[in-house]
């Protein structure tokens, strides 16, 4: 007879019954439903309160290390009962104590953490259970294979939580344990395979190429110094000539203007390399002296440091030079060559004070440059002209003051004029 046969029999034969059996499993659904809300319920809660905050290497940390455990666990079963003759509910209670002891030390460790900053000893306590737990587990393998499988489980959990341990550290501090010497980042860099900086490949590339170019310079410069031969001057000098090619064309050197700076700057500090050994930099350890506020600045004759020349500014002696960095330095040179050139130009051969007052140069630097400039062909020109016709010596300080400009000037006319005078003829 078929089952429904069967039902329907009994609920004719037995109509009671069948309505009391309805009742019991009718309550039987209900309360099935209402245990399974409330376990969504409490998980619901749990995750929220749990992992909803957490990010998901925590959560996926969190569950292989569980999981790792519970084949820890299982091999502490099987060792409690196959070597401790353990049965029943003595094996049931006692085969995971050290799981247990595993995560309650882990659990103190991770307080320790966000109370000192430190696992303390109850991190070196997850690892000593962690590797008791495993070879135990690993005693009562029935192969090598489930031996390595056994011993491998709890040092994967144990692993798990000190990477997990290390990523709340570095989120509570701010810095990792320990800072390894030898890294594959630090090798990398030493090979000149990596860059220590976040550049990018365009300006690294430029900033070779620019090296190249004043190193080469330098090479050259150091070669004429020297009273080199023609053969090697010749082959410094092509190498410099290339290297300057390559760099405007593949640096847009000749129309970036910061990195124009910055070849002036390097050029700058190669060149003056042995300027280094006069420095004399501030002790930093020596106490500070204080200068009498009425102090009167030191008297030193009219050729010598505080006045080097008679007409000089003298309120331009006590000014001290201004600290600038090199990009500054380098524009300022910038301005100092163009309004030397434009005064030549005017037939005007400019002091140092006026160089120094026009661009805002120091004025020791303003006279070093006047002083290279003023062998240009131009500019020495002008101060023989000077000396023929007025017996001048250029000391730096006299004006060199052009006549008039005319339509057509007069050969015949002097050049240059006494202390800004008209020409007396």
């Amino acid at each position: 007879m078929p089952p429904i046969d069967q039902i329907t029999t009994f609920a004719s034969d037995n109509p009671v019954g069948t309505a009391v059996i309805c009742v019991f499993a009718l309550a039987l659904l209900v309360l099935a439903y209402i245990a399974l809300r409330t376990a969504y319920r409490a998980g619901a809660h749990t995750f929220r309160r749990f992992a909803a905050n957490r990010p998901a290497e925590d959560i996926l940390t969190i569950v292989a290390a569980s999981i790792a455990t519970g084949v820890s666990a299982q091999g502490m079963w099987r060792f409690s009962g196959d070597v401790l003759g353990f049965d029943g509910p003595l094996r049931l209670l006692l085969f995971a104590f050290i799981e247990v002891a595993v995560i309650t030390s882990a659990v103190r460790a991770r307080r320790n953490m966000r109370e000192n900053f430190s696992a303390g000893i109850d991190g070196m306590a997850v690892w000593v259970l962690t590797g008791l737990s495993a070879v135990l587990s690993s005693l009562d393998a029935r192969s090598l294979a489930e031996a390595i499988f056994r011993l491998a489980a709890p040092l994967v959990a144990a692993w798990l939580w000190e990477r997990g341990m290390a990523i709340e550290r570095h989120r509570i501090t701010g810095r990792s344990r320990i800072k390894w010497r030898f890294t594959p980042e630090r090798a990398m860099v030493r090979l000149g395979l990596a860059e220590v900086s976040d550049r990018t490949v365009t300006e690294v590339d430029a900033h070779r190429r620019l090296t190249r170019v004043a190193l080469a310079a330098k090479r050259a410069r150091a070669l004429r110094e020297a009273g080199a031969s023609d053969r090697r001057m010749r082959v410094a000098l092509t190498k410099l000539d290339r290297m300057m090619d390559q760099a405007v064309e593949h640096t847009g050197l000749a129309v970036d203007q910061a990195r124009q700076e910055a070849l002036l700057s390097q050029i700058g500090a190669l060149y003056n390399t042995s300027a280094l050994i006069d420095l004399r930099p501030p002790v930093p350890w020596e106490p500070e002296h204080e200068e009498p506020r009425n102090a009167l600045p030191p008297v030193t004759s009219a050729r010598g440091r505080g006045y080097p020349d008679d007409d000089e500014e003298p309120e331009m002696m006590h000014q001290s030079a201004p600290v600038v960095d090199t990009a500054q330095r380098a524009a300022l040179l910038r301005s100092a060559r163009a309004y030397w050139d434009k005064q030549i130009d005017r037939k005007f051969v400019p002091r140092a004070a006026d160089i120094a007052r026009e661009t805002g140069l120091s004025l020791a630097t303003a006279r070093e440059y006047r002083a290279l400039w003023k062998l240009e062909p131009r500019a020495h020109a002008l101060i023989e002209a000077a000396y023929r016709e007025h017996g001048i010596v250029d000391t730096g300080t006299f004006p060199a003051i052009v006549v008039p400009d005319t339509p057509d000037p007069d050969p015949s006319t002097p050049v240059l004029s006494m202390n800004g005078a008209s020409p007396t003829l």
